[in-house]
């Protein structure tokens, strides 16, 4: 191997990113000189590229250190889609990554602080590490009385929906700054006597990790943390001073605490890009509040002690006029007023490249909801279907997305289904789009580990082991088109086929003339993975995907059974 030179040669050998064609609006943030700004971009308005070219505008324009520009984000998936993006129109990588989440740069901030200080860093607790806290908390107080609870909730502390509950309202609180001193003084005020039992146990549940040896925090108490971190006049100006500009993507989705860590960290009239839509505030169970993005010209004035100006995006690269027109009809409804008053001077933008020349006019900046399309886009059109059920409506979308692919062309890569709710509806979404034979991808950071791929065919097995009744048709063909039976619906069919063919000959063979008596092939499916015999008719590569479930129940029984 001595002598032997190795060279690292990108993966593709695609050409370098070109820099994108930008309209006026677009333009305009990327040529904002400094100090706080607003962006408003509404659906498909390219809000991505125009933080993309804003951050590449100053290190390549205008010499910023790619060391010194931050943008937080709200997913691991974003921030490493900005990396990746602004990497490529740099055309070059950078020591420390340019994109983080509030919790990554968070939990990066206090480790960094606690090494220079001598001291053990943090520990991040995971949510289900603080349920289980919560729970054995909670059934130690079940065990002496629960006292300290009202005598209406002592029988829900039994059930792990309570606890849930509980550490949402905790996580709530702490991103409000409130301790269990506060969240008790807050209940007794309000008449809250479920607030005052949850304060005290705040209290006692913070106790619980002041004694361990290294300090230990859930992620709502992370951005807290963190946020009183920087409130130190020295950690504040030695992170200020290691930041020269600061983007937020998403940042209708920011929570109190969030922005109080962004007031401390880029606040008092430093550069900072805030991006985001208030018509798009979907997180407030998760703490997110919109006010935050309507009170952000306030909130970070510039240094002459102005609102901070508003820019918006107009132009979406998305939908055509028809969709366009359904989507602002259904925005113009929405409670949240976009503000309505006002307004800011923009740049006349020329060609890009060129020198930005100042406009007398004022444009009004609330129009983020008044959004153009472009010329060549086609109208596209909305259609409001209507089923009876859940089941009605997967199978509808299902077909629905398998026409699309089979009449008129449209391949799968550009298809996509939005769901409200990944726990209730992509199980049986996926199910009947499997079943029709549509190609499905679910993307990782909007399903809970339980239902990732890797661990949803195992508990379900499991649950089928401890409860016989759980094993329906349903559950049947889901566990042989998974990774543990292997096969498709095609090999489905071909089973139950088989399988009633055997049950057939089976009655033939003792002249039942009956056919009422006989199973259907759904029944003989679940039989079949009850019980691997009702596959001896069958022929061996028909019958393996089968066999192999049944294997897998019956050892998970015995286990059980031991």
């Amino acid at each position: 191997m001595s002598g032997q030179t190795w060279r690292l040669v990108r993966r593709g050998g695609g050409r370098p990113a070109e820099p994108p064609v930008l309209d006026e609006h677009q333009r305009a943030v990327v040529a904002h000189p400094g100090g706080p700004l607003l962006v408003l971009a509404g659906p498909g308005t390219g809000k991505t590229t125009t933080i993309v070219e804003s951050v590449v505008e100053r290190i390549e324009r205008r010499g910023a250190d790619p060391e010194r520009v931050l943008i937080l984000t709200f997913s691991r998936k974003a921030a490493g889609e900005l990396r990746e993006r602004v990497t490529a129109r740099l055309r070059r990588t950078t020591r420390t990554p340019l994109a983080l989440t509030f919790h990554s740069y968070a939990y990066a901030l206090l480790r960094r602080e606690a090494v220079l200080a001598g001291e053990a860093p943090p520990r991040l607790l995971t949510g289900p590490e603080q349920l289980l806290e919560i729970r054995r908390l909670l059934h130690g107080e079940l065990e002496d009385g629960a006292r300290e609870w009202p005598a209406s909730l002592r029988e829900a502390l039994k059930t792990r929906g309570f606890a849930e509950e509980l550490r949402d309202l905790l996580s709530r609180a702490a991103e409000r700054g409130l301790d269990g001193e506060r969240l008790e003084e807050l209940g007794r005020r309000h008449g809250r006597g479920d607030w005052v039992a949850a304060g005290r146990f705040a209290t006692r549940y913070q106790r619980r990790f002041d004694l361990d040896p290294e300090p230990a925090l859930d992620y709502a108490e992370l951005i807290r943390a963190a946020a009183g971190l920087l409130a130190d006049p020295d950690v504040r100006r030695r992170e200020r001073a290691a930041h020269d500009v600061v983007f937020v993507d998403e940042y209708q989705d920011t929570d109190p605490a969030q922005e109080l860590l962004l007031r401390q960290l880029a606040g008092d009239g430093r550069d900072l890009v805030a991006v985001g839509d208030p018509d798009q505030s979907i997180y407030g169970f998760r703490g997110a509040d919109v006010r935050g993005i309507l009170k952000f010209p306030e909130r970070f004035r510039t240094l002459d002690g102005r609102d901070a100006p508003v820019l918006a995006l107009r132009v979406c690269r998305r939908s055509g006029t028809g969709l366009l027109e359904a989507s602002r009809r259904i925005a113009a409804r929405l409670p949240v007023a976009p503000f309505p008053d006002p307004v800011t001077p923009l740049p006349d933008p020329t060609p890009q490249g060129g020198a930005q020349r100042p406009t007398a006019s004022r444009r009004r900046v609330h129009g983020h909801r008044e959004l153009l399309s472009l010329p060549e886009a086609d109208a596209g059109e909305a259609r409001v279907l209507l089923a009876d059920s859940t089941s009605q409506e997967a199978a509808v979308v299902a077909d629905t997305l398998r026409r699309a692919h089979l009449i008129d062309g449209v391949p799968w890569h550009r298809m996509a289904v939005l769901v409200r709710s990944a726990t209730r509806q992509v199980p049986l979404l996926r199910r009947a789009l499997v079943s029709a034979g549509v190609p499905t991808m679910v993307a990782g950071d909007e399903v809970p580990i339980a239902q990732e791929p890797g661990v949803r065919p195992l508990l379900t097995l499991l649950r089928v082991a401890l409860d016989a009744g759980e094993l329906d048709e349903g559950v049947a063909e889901e566990l042989l088109t998974g990774p543990l039976g292997g096969t498709d619906m095609i090999g489905v069919r071909r089973l139950r086929r088989a399988l009633k063919i055997a049950e057939n000959e089976a009655a033939d063979s003792v002249e039942e003339r009956d056919p009422s008596g006989r199973r259907s092939s759904g029944e003989l499916l679940v039989a079949a993975l009850k019980d691997a015999r009702e596959l001896t008719r069958v022929e061996p590569h028909v019958a393996l995907p089968a066999e192999r479930v049944a294997g897998l129940l019956a050892a998970a029984r015995e286990a059980v059974r031991a």
